[in-house]
């Protein structure tokens, strides 16, 4: 065999390990519906890893929690734990951001504009956030150890592209669910290659979204 003979084979071996690591990769759709089978939105799905070293997001990872209109913007943020998270306040009057939710706990006292540096979050869990001053302002930050995570669409539908033994259970979460923890995680038979639709369907009624006039969810629900 010749040095050319060897790169051509070579060369050629190359692109169909990466065509094949290309096509082990599909689709997963994470759907969530209600009990009248209408879909749910902004419920926060995370994979779990099968390799562990993806606990922790890249160093410099940021993410933002704005406050607008005496309101968390977004309502709920996901973020990989070691995310540092920004608190911008581009509202009119002044906050008082703070959370009890331990490990997570942190308060940032009264400001306007960028007065704190980022918060860094380095445990997974639900961190419930607040403002001394205004008590009907709720937000949450869902803090998650794996690089797999989404918010559902209007559609009720979270989508990622993984492949075979990537992944091996998915979770849901959202402060209107009433259902057991245990009925919101799944495990995954996923193969690669193939597109797949897990589907989690509620069967209690959903607390209504957070809304100030009609004063749901409110800190006396947890």
């Amino acid at each position: 065999m010749t040095l050319r003979d060897y790169i051509t084979g070579f060369s050629q071996a190359m692109i169909l390990c990466l065509l094949g690591g290309t096509a082990s990769a599909a689709p997963l759709l994470v759907k969530v519906v209600d009990r009248d089978n209408l879909p749910v939105s902004d419920v926060a799905v995370f994979l779990e890893a099968t390799n562990s070293s993806s606990t922790l997001a890249p160093p410099g990872t940021t993410a933002v929690m704005d406050q607008v209109d005496t309101k968390f913007v977004p309502n709920l943020l996901l973020v990989q734990s070691g995310t540092s998270v920004e608190f911008p306040n581009t509202d009119t009057v002044a906050h008082h951001v703070y959370s009890f939710s331990h490990p997570n706990q942190f308060k940032l006292p009264l400001y306007k504009g960028n007065a704190h540096a980022p918060v860094t979050f380095d445990s997974n869990g639900v961190v419930i956030l607040g403002c001394n001053v205004h008590d009907n302002m709720l937000g949450y930050i869902v803090v998650v150890d794996t690089p797999f995570f989404a918010k559902t669409d209007e559609q009720g539908v979270a989508r990622f592209e993984v492949s075979a033994g990537e992944v091996n259970a998915v979770t849901i979460w959202s402060p209107r669910f009433k259902e057991r923890s245990e009925t919101l995680s799944k495990p995954l038979d996923f193969v690669g290659g193939e597109d797949k639709t897990v589907t989690f369907k509620m069967e209690k009624k959903l607390r209504p979204p957070h809304d100030q006039k009609s004063e749901a969810l409110l800190w006396s629900d947890y």
